[in-house]
């Protein structure tokens, strides 16, 4: 497999886009489809592009510059693709490159990425314990770690993290309610299930597509 070309210097810098442009949404595979129905959902209206890579899915196992890299080269394509905005709809990407990729582009291209939605979990939760599921390179990421100490330390709320790097490719393949995706769900929310946890995040666009799995478990 070739290296991975990381992005290349702006020497000649689009013009600013048209209100009319449309949305740029990035993920690794089809996990960010869970966040453009959602954004499409509240913007009707809008047109979008959707960037999936999946010569490289999943990103979860892969190492950190190689993330930034990856995500890079998505976001320069939505880029020069005209796109006013772009979504990175990946927590792992999001946990390595929004920096990188803010100050690259500056104002004249936001760019809009996720952290897993640990704050609302904290802030319901009776039991002080939550789970969160996210990739592993998520849990290396500073986005999540923020997060942990900016909300779950002050309330004394637990937080559990939880990975695993076959749920991906069961999403990817369409078998969410296989056999072998559903034991391997009980295999590592149980334990969290058993700890108190009252909340379990979904902390990777891919896992969305889990839920009726889980719910199908554990009620």
């Amino acid at each position: 497999m070739s290296a991975i070309q990381p992005i290349y210097p702006l020497v000649d810098p689009m013009p600013k886009a048209t209100a009319d442009a449309p949305i740029g949404i990035f993920d690794s595979g089809v996990g960010g489809l869970s966040v453009a129905l959602e954004i499409a959902r509240y913007l009707p209206n809008e047109r979008f592009v959707y960037y999936a890579d999946t010569a490289y899915v999943p990103y979860g196992p892969r190492k950190d510059q190689e993330i930034r890299d990856l995500t890079a080269r998505a976001i320069e394509w939505l880029y020069r693709e005209g796109c006013k905005v772009a979504v990175v709809a990946c927590n792992t990407a999001s946990a390595f490159s929004l920096d990188y990729l803010r100050e690259h582009y500056g104002e004249n291209f936001p760019i809009i990425g996720l952290v897993p939605a640990l704050k609302p979990a904290v802030l319901n939760t009776q039991s002080k314990t939550v789970a969160v599921l996210a990739t592993p390179a998520t849990f290396r990421g500073q986005l999540i770690k923020d997060v942990m100490t900016r909300f779950a330390e002050p309330a004394k709320v637990k937080v559990i993290p939880v990975t695993c790097l076959d749920l991906v490719p069961f999403v990817e393949a369409g078998q969410q309610m296989s056999p072998e995706c559903l034991a391997t769900l009980t295999q590592i929310l149980q334990p969290v299930v058993d700890q108190g946890a009252d909340y379990l995040v979904l902390g990777c666009t891919h896992y969305p597509f889990l839920k009726s799995s889980i719910q199908y478990i554990f009620g």
